[in-house]
């Protein structure tokens, strides 16, 4: 009677059964935010909003929230979540909510993904309604899964198959910050690099913000549904602190020395500071690694010496590109 899973032939409303499918690790990347007031935002960022750590609660919240999404969404099987992350951005006028749910297991994790980032935003909501009643929590969609027998899923893309092969235009900004993370500092990188790659076409996820001691954890969030593009700024540095090279390196299959090179020289034209820089470039499977650093001029070098190569080099790791 219907292509619905969660009826049956003759319309009922079932559970479905799936004892039968095999256990493979599934992934759901969901999204929202809240449209806010430019004073909400400020508040939020400073931390000094009247009902104390809003990030904190609406983090612990959405993560409470996704345990249980078996109790709330009365079709929804229980699952054993091995991970559940809720990380948050800026706007000027809102603040976005962004969730990743994992699990091994026959069944996906994408209600767990979308009622993470519904509750956290709900959350949000009511710590921020004494200064702002009218704030509006919209957008809650799925942007990512994978696992099971349909692969991976992009929003806006069909399924494909492998989840190894990436979207031709999809691209992860991340952030390494401690100052951003903790919402004590502005960032001024993340959203240039995102403006950048939307007017050339990519579909962008993120800035995704994590701490200097978390970035390999960043990474690793960077990373899931294979994306054809990572840009990470931040963290390149000589400080005891700056760890993003290390934890790039520790993830690529191949080196791109010539691009992290080019982005160096490119900084040195402005200023011998960019020596300083260790940020490297590679792949990891058919995803690009670049490491740009923290700084909006070390930002605005680096893309400045991507624009004339990035489509010749992505069409080269997809397969379709001319060898030089």
């Amino acid at each position: 009677m219907s292509d619905l899973s969660h009826l049956d032939d003759q319309g009922r409303a079932r559970m479905v059964d799936v004892s039968a499918k095999a256990d493979t690790t599934r992934v759901a990347v969901a999204a929202g935010e809240l449209v806010t007031t430019p004073e909400v935002v400020s508040l939020v960022r400073a931390d000094d909003m009247p009902k104390a750590d809003v990030l904190a609660t609406a983090r612990i919240a959405g993560i409470a929230a996704a345990k249980r999404t078996w109790e709330l969404i009365p079709l929804c099987h229980q699952l054993a979540l091995s991970s559940v992350k809720v990380s948050f951005g800026f706007t000027d006028t809102s603040i976005t909510v962004e969730a990743t749910a994992k699990t091994k297991g026959p069944t996906g994790v994408e209600m767990e993904a979308l009622t993470a980032v519904a509750v956290a935003g709900l959350t949000l909501h009511d710590m921020v309604k004494a200064v702002d009643p009218a704030a509006v929590m919209n957008g809650v969609r799925l942007i990512s899964k994978e696992g099971g027998k349909r692969g991976h899923w992009t929003r806006d893309e069909s399924p494909v198959a492998d989840s190894a092969v990436p979207q031709e235009r999809s691209a992860v900004v991340l952030v390494s910050s401690t100052g951003v993370a903790a919402g004590t500092r502005e960032d001024t990188t993340g959203p240039v690099i995102v403006r950048w790659l939307s007017e050339r076409g990519f579909a962008v996820r993120g800035p995704l913000v994590y701490p200097d001691a978390r970035i390999a954890e960043g990474l690793a969030d960077a990373l899931t549904g294979a994306p054809a593009l990572v840009l990470t700024t931040g963290g390149t540095g000589a400080s005891p602190t700056d760890a993003t090279p290390e934890a790039t390196l520790a993830v690529l299959d191949r080196e791109l020395p010539g691009v992290a090179d080019a982005i160096r020289r490119r900084g040195l034209d402005v200023t011998p500071h960019a020596v300083l820089s260790r940020g490297v470039a590679g792949l990891v499977g058919r995803t690009v690694v670049v490491n740009m650093p923290g700084s909006p001029g070390g930002v605005k070098d680096g893309l400045a010496a991507l624009e004339p190569i990035l489509d010749h080099l992505l069409a080269q790791v997809s397969g379709g590109g001319a060898h030089e």
